[in-house]
C-alpha cells in the first residue's frame, strides 16, 4: 500500500471498511505529514489530541458493520468554519483567541459522518484575496515549486489547497465567494467544487459576502469530492438562504456517459492578452469532451465583461455590513487604549489594529458605495448587472446547454509577492473567469488538466444548471478521466 495520507478519499474509505487499514493508523499517517509540512504553513491550529479521539471512535463504529463514508477520513478545516472550543479565527487578529462555544453545521454533518479533524488551516483574512498573503498567520506556500522562487497556492483557500495538494490530509472544506475553491484548486493541481448557492449550510461560518459565500469540499480527484458533497449538503433550518432540496447520491452520478450532452463554448471568456498555453489547454478540453460524446456549442454570455467590476462592487458592500460587528466590544481584539479614549476612538484603534490591509480596503470600498449619493451610482447598479450575468446563463441553460467549459484561471501559480503592488486590480483579475458563477449562484468545478511549460498545473472550470451538482460532476469525471492528470509536486517541504 502506498503511504496513507496519500490515499484518496475513495481508496481509504474501502481499505477502512475492509479492515486492511485502521483510522487511527491513517490518522497518524496524516498528523506525521503535517509536521514534516510545516514550512507550506498550512496548518495553522493542529488538533492531533482530538483526531486521535474521533479516530478511535470511527474505528469503533467501522467495527459495527454501518459507517458512512467519510467514517475514519482525515480532513483539513479551514478557519473560516466554526469549531467547537477550537480557535477559529478567519485569519485575523481582530478575532485572535476566539474560540466558539458552537459548531458550524457543516463540521457537525462531517463529524456526525465520522470524519476525523486534523486542524485548522490557514487562508486569507475573512476570504479576502486571492494568494493567502493576507493572512495574519503568514502566507501559504504552494507544494509546486520551480527551482528556488516560492509560488501562491491561490486564495483564499490557498491551505485548504495546499493541505491537498501535499497529502497532509485526504480532503479540505473550502469557501468559494468569487473563486476561492476553483482558483487554488487550479494552482495546486486538485479539484474543487463551489456548490449553487443554498446546497451547503452557511451556519457558523464567518462571513465576507453573503449573497456570494458558499462552502465546498477540496479533494483529490472528482469521486472523492462526489463523496465529500454529499455529506456536506441538505437543508439547516438554521440558515434562511438553505434549500430545502433532496441530497442526490453524487458519486452515483459518476457514470462516465455524456453522450448527447450539449457543452457551451462562451466566447466571452476568449479574454484579451490571454495566454497561448491557456487558449491551448482549452482546446484540449474541448476535443475531450468532444470524444466522449458531447456535443459541442459556441455560446455568448455577453454581460460577462461588466462581472468583475460589479463583483467588486457587490462583495466590498456586502463585507462592509458583515464586518461591522467586530467592534473590541463582544470578542475578539480589543486595543488599549489611553487616558481620555471614548468609545469611537475604541472602535478605530481596534478595527484599524485588528484589520490588515486588504481588509481594511474592501470595507472602505463597501462603505463608500453603500453611501448616501453613490448607493444609486454604485451598489444598485451593480446589483442589476448582476441579474443580467444571471440571465445570460438562464438563457444558456434554457437553449439546452448542459453545462459550460471555460479556463479555471488566467495563469498557473504565480510567485509570492509578485502581484502585492499598488494597485490592487491587478491581484483581482485573477477572479475573471470564475466570479461570474457567485454572482449567478451557479455551481462550478474546477479540474486539473495539464501542465504548462514551466511544470506547474493548469485546470479548466465547468459550469452546471442549477442545483445539477450530480451532471456536474459526472462531466467533470469525464474531463478528469481523459486527461489523465497524476502529476504530483515533488516534495521538497
Amino acid at each position: 500500500m502506498t503511504n496513507p495520507n496519500e490515499l484518496t478519499i475513495a481508496d481509504a474509505r474501502d481499505a477502512l471498511r475492509k479492515g486492511d487499514l485502521s483510522a487511527v493508523d491513517l490518522t497518524m499517517a496524516c498528523l506525521t505529514a503535517i509536521d514534516a509540512g510545516d514550512g507550506l504553513n498550512a496548518f495553522v491550529h493542529k488538533t492531533p489530541d482530538i483526531a486521535l479521539e474521533q479516530a478511535r471512535a470511527a474505528d469503533a463504529r467501522l467495527k459495527s458493520g454501518y459507517a458512512p463514508d467519510l467514517c475514519g477520513i482525515p480532513l483539513g478545516i479551514k478557519d473560516l468554519f466554526c469549531t467547537k472550543g477550537v480557535p477559529s479565527q478567519a485569519a485575523s487578529n481582530i478575532l485572535k483567541g476566539f474560540k466558539p462555544e458552537y459548531e458550524s453545521t457543516v463540521t457537525t454533518k462531517l463529524f456526525g459522518a465520522g470524519a476525523v479533524m486534523l486542524g485548522k488551516l490557514n487562508m486569507d483574512e475573512f476570504a479576502m484575496g486571492s494568494s493567502n498573503e493576507s493572512s495574519c498567520y503568514g502566507n501559504v506556500v504552494n507544494p509546486w515549486k520551480i527551482d528556488d522562487r516560492q509560488l501562491t497556492p491561490g486564495g483564499s483557500s490557498g491551505g485548504s489547497a495546499a493541505a491537498v495538494a501535499a497529502d497532509l490530509c485526504l480532503g479540505a472544506t473550502g469557501t468559494d465567494t468569487g473563486g476561492s475553491i476553483r482558483q487554488p484548486a487550479a494552482f495546486t493541481g486538485i479539484t474543487g467544487i463551489k456548490p449553487t448557492y443554498g446546497r451547503v449550510s452557511r451556519w457558523g461560518i464567518v462571513a465576507f459576502a453573503s449573497s456570494l459565500d458558499q462552502a465546498g469540499p477540496m479533494t483529490k480527484s472528482v469521486r472523492d469530492a462526489a463523496i465529500f458533497l454529499s455529506a456536506m449538503s441538505g437543508h439547516d433550518p438554521k440558515d434562511s438562504t438553505s434549500s430545502n432540496l433532496e441530497v442526490p447520491d453524487f458519486e452515483a452520478a459518476l457514470t462516465g456517459d455524456i453522450r448527447g450532452k450539449k457543452i457551451g463554448i462562451p466566447k466571452e471568456y476568449r479574454m484579451d492578452g490571454m495566454p497561448a498555453e491557456i487558449e491551448t489547454l482549452w482546446q484540449t478540453g474541448i476535443a475531450m469532451m468532444k470524444d466522449a460524446g458531447a456535443e459541442i456549442v459556441d455560446i455568448s454570455l455577453p454581460h460577462t465583461k461588466y462581472a468583475l467590476p460589479a463583483y467588486y462592487v457587490i462583495a466590498p458592500a456586502e463585507a462592509s455590513s458583515n464586518l461591522a460587528r467586530y467592534d473590541g466590544v463582544r470578542y475578539g481584539h480589543r486595543a488599549k487604549l489611553a487616558a481620555g479614549d471614548g468609545i469611537t476612538e475604541m472602535y478605530e484603534k481596534t478595527r484599524a489594529e485588528g484589520f490588515g490591509s486588504e481588509v481594511q480596503r474592501r470595507i472602505m470600498v463597501g462603505t463608500y458605495v453603500l453611501s448616501a449619493g453613490f448607493y444609486d451610482a454604485y451598489y444598485n447598479r451593480a446589483r442589476k448587472v448582476r441579474a443580467l450575468i444571471k440571465r445570460d446563463f438562464e438563457l444558456a441553460f434554457e437553449a439546452g446547454i448542459d453545462s459550460i467549459l471555460t479556463p479555471a484561471t488566467p495563469s498557473s501559480a504565480f510567485g509570492l509577492g509578485e502581484m502585492a503592488s499598488a494597485d490592487p486590480v491587478e491581484m483581482y483579475l485573477n477572479d475573471v473567469f470564475t466570479v461570474t458563477v457567485n454572482l449567478a449562484g451557479l455551481p462550478g468545478v474546477s479540474v486539473p488538466v495539464g501542465l504548462d511549460s514551466k511544470g506547474l498545473p493548469l485546470g479548466l472550470q465547468l459550469i452546471g444548471r442549477p442545483w445539477d451538482e450530480a451532471g456536474l460532476l459526472n462531466h467533470a469525471y469525464v474531463l478528469e478521466r481523459a486527461a489523465g492528470f497524476v502529476a504530483k509536486p515533488a516534495k521538497w517541504w
